[in-house]
């Protein structure tokens, strides 16, 4: 009966997390789409939104880091981003990760909520194509057709949103850079966590310091400066209010993610991942009522099977491997 009882509430614990991501993560993508393309906010400085939101999560990752968590649901790492010997470390990879989610705003500026995952899609190929020029590690036949399909389904998808006049050039670019860094940031944040105790946390803490500081220039560039200078609603509640809803997503989504892998595995977050991006496709073609041809609902759903998938092969390749006793001279760094 004690063993019915604690797996019954292993389940609802997995449920409920489960379904915790999911409005955590559909809801920030809606934030956003309202932030960068709204008629309420109205400013035209998709950088400086994306800058504050790092700001939201630097000032709580901050205070979480005095105050050591929240007794009885998290404890936070001890440690400062102001350390030399670990910023010179760190930065590189705070580089790719500012670029990540500045070209990720970017492509959801440009894009609609129901192409932005096909729009972000070839994050998997690019994981393939750079295992293998930056680690040397294969990839099965399995797991090439299901990058090819993801491939297939993408240009299906734009081929598609172009047909029907609502394709952006620049929201797609935005959102193939996008993809490939998040594959780079994803590779090389193994080789990072050793000069952070393994702590993703921390991880975050110092990405969201250093970015505050990298998206200044960035800024100036895209010339948001005078954007800025000449905005006339600094003044509105309403303003600075979706500004933080939007910064406090962006930390929320960091703590789901990892709350999910840990509670569930990464191949279930994947999936659940995967079947969330099902739902939020669904759920933005009927909340701005747009209408798709059967061909465009095909792109979305080759890109989500492909991907599943690819998934479930490396799941299964990872588990033989791990009955495979590998000599210690021929054993990845990584």
């Amino acid at each position: 009966m004690d063993n019915q009882t604690d797996l019954c509430s292993r389940y609802i614990k997995i449920f409920l997390v489960v379904a915790c991501y999911w409005v955590v993560s559909i809801a920030t993508v809606f934030v956003n789409k309202s932030l960068l393309s709204g008629q309420t906010v109205a400013l035209e400085a998709p950088l400086f939104i994306t800058w504050f939101q790092c700001l939201v999560s630097f000032t709580i990752c901050f205070s979480l880091s005095r105050t050591g968590g929240i007794p009885g649901i998290f404890k936070f790492p001890q440690g400062t981003p102001w350390n030399l010997e670990v910023a010179w470390k760190v930065i590189p990879l705070s580089i790719m990760f500012t670029l990540m989610i500045a070209t990720n705003n970017l492509c959801l500026k440009y894009v609609g909520v129901s192409f932005y995952y096909i729009g972000r899609s070839l994050t998997t190929v690019f994981n393939v194509i750079f295992s293998w020029v930056l680690l040397r590690q294969q990839t099965s036949f399995k797991c090439i057709m299901c990058c090819a399909f993801i491939v297939l389904g993408f240009y299906v998808g734009v081929d598609q949103e172009e047909l029907l006049g609502s394709f952006s050039l620049i929201g797609t670019i935005y959102g193939v850079v996008g993809s490939l860094m998040l594959s780079l940031y994803s590779i090389f944040t193994k080789s990072v966590l050793p000069s952070v105790n393994q702590e993703i946390w921390l991880l975050s803490y110092y990405n969201n310091a250093y970015s505050i500081i990298l998206f200044l220039p960035l800024m100036v560039l895209n010339g948001e400066l005078s954007v800025l200078w000449n905005y006339s609603n600094y003044h509105s509640t309403g303003f600075w209010t979706q500004m933080v809803i939007g910064g406090l997503c962006g930390f929320a989504i960091g703590y789901v993610t990892s709350l999910q892998i840990k509670v569930t595995s990464p191949l279930t977050h994947n999936i659940s991942g995967t079947a969330k991006a099902c739902a939020q496709t669904v759920m933005a073609t009927q909340w701005y009522s747009e209408t798709k041809n059967s061909m465009w609902w095909s792109s979305n759903i080759i890109v989500l099977a492909s991907t599943a998938l690819y998934a479930r092969f490396k799941q299964l390749e990872m588990e033989e491997n791990s009955r495979k006793i590998i000599p210690e001279e021929k054993r990845s760094l990584v």
